[in-house]
């Protein structure tokens, strides 16, 4: 029913589009199209489990709006998604394919029905056809009545059993206009080779960091330390109170030495992350902020060490944009995991205005989850709360 009030609309559309008053038409023909096309994806799930993907591309944000100008932005849009036409496609020929093959069960029951009325009505009938037949009995008394009663059961029980295969026969035809597999597996590529592409400059600059940060930090002061014992070592015999000064002063640059090895080593792969795993990580970090954070967890269990390395960074990276940027007194985050999906929910009562378009930060944070697969949602108005969410794939393994 609603797929036929669909075409009439449509029809009624293009048939004013003639007389140039259809133009005015096409904004809420092409919703009803795309709606009516999803409706069909899901009773093709729904009944016969055949799965058939949408591909269509995303709207621009202000053709999500209500009103003249976002409905033809939406509607230009629209007509230039090759979904869309495939889309229209379906609605016109759909019709017909779908009465071909709905057809045979439905001929198959209704023949069926006749068979069994013919039961107590042969009389009137072979009266008024003298010729009568029932598939391959012909009707002359009631022993051919009963018999074509019995077929007209048989007839039944084939049309519901050619039901079912009709149905997914219905579906795999839904799937094969309405489906686009090879565009989203042509889209799949090429998110995996830029998000390869991202992982390798990520790597590159993450090797140039710990390269930078060892020759101006640790590999500085060991170099220090070891000409202070040099000149320890010519001083000693002669003043023995200006070496063991010079030693007091290599042990303390040795430590400053071990302390800036072991925060380059946290920002590596922190220890309690391997150790602990990754909700008590992200309570560490939080220790750490000057701000006042709130840890929330329901999470059993911890993903695979990649993973949970990629959201840790996350989790640590937006928590220094809020300590910068946001004037911000309190952060919440909630550690969340269901139907195969880890959610980290990063909220703050800052000034807001965050948006990963302008912040070089926030889009580092998307493509450090893009290799995973998963995606960072901001929602941050001026003046705040800023909600920064991240959702990735995932399967939990045992704790510890």
């Amino acid at each position: 029913m609603w797929e036929a009030l669909v075409v009439l609309w449509l029809a009624l559309t293009v048939t004013l589009l003639v007389v140039g008053v259809g133009v005015l038409l096409v904004p809420s023909a092409l919703d009803l199209v795309r709606a009516d096309a999803r409706r069909q994806r899901a009773l093709a799930l729904g009944f016969s489990g055949v799965r058939v993907t949408e591909d269509y591309l995303p709207l621009p944000p202000e053709a999500e709006r209500h009103g003249l100008g976002p409905a033809w932005r939406r509607t230009h849009a629209m007509l230039g998604d090759r979904a869309t036409w495939r889309d229209l496609l379906w609605h016109v020929v759909n019709p017909v394919v779908g009465l071909a093959i709905a057809l045979l069960p439905l001929v198959a029951v209704l023949h069926g029905v006749w068979g069994i009325v013919l039961l107590g009505m042969w009389r009137p009938v072979v009266s008024a056809w003298e010729n009568s037949w029932y598939l391959f009995v012909p009707l002359s008394g009631q022993g051919s009545a009963v018999l074509a009663a019995v077929l007209g059961v048989v007839e039944i029980v084939v049309g519901l059993l050619l039901a079912g295969p009709m149905v997914r026969t219905h579906a795999r035809w839904v799937r094969a206009v309405l489906g686009d597999d090879e565009r989203r597996l042509r889209r799949r590529v090429e998110h995996l080779a830029q998000s390869r592409t991202d992982v390798v400059d990520h790597e590159a600059n993450e090797l140039r960091r710990i390269e930078r940060d060892l020759h101006d930090g640790a590999q500085a002061r060991l170099v220090a330390m070891g000409m202070t014992l040099s000149a320890a070592e010519r001083v000693l015999d002669e003043n023995p109170d200006a070496a063991r000064a010079m030693l007091q002063e290599a042990r303390q640059t040795s430590v400053a030495a071990l302390t800036e090895l072991r925060e380059l080593v946290r920002g590596i792969h922190p220890p309690v992350l391997a150790d602990r795993g990754l909700v008590d990580a992200i309570r560490a970090r939080a220790l750490e902020s000057p701000l006042h954070v709130e840890v929330r967890s329901t999470i059993a269990g911890r993903p695979l060490p990649p993973l949970e390395s990629a959201v840790y960074f996350a989790v640590s990276e937006l928590l220094a944009n809020v300590g910068k940027h946001a004037e911000a007194s309190s952060v919440e985050i909630d550690v969340t995991q269901d139907d195969g999906m880890l959610r980290v929910n990063v909220r703050d009562d800052g000034r807001g205005g965050a948006d990963a378009a302008r912040g070089t930060g926030l889009r580092g944070i998307e493509r450090r989850l893009a290799a995973f697969d998963g995606f960072l949602v901001v929602h941050s108005p001026e003046g705040g709360p800023t909600d920064i969410g991240i959702t990735v794939p995932c399967r939990l393994g045992a704790e510890g």
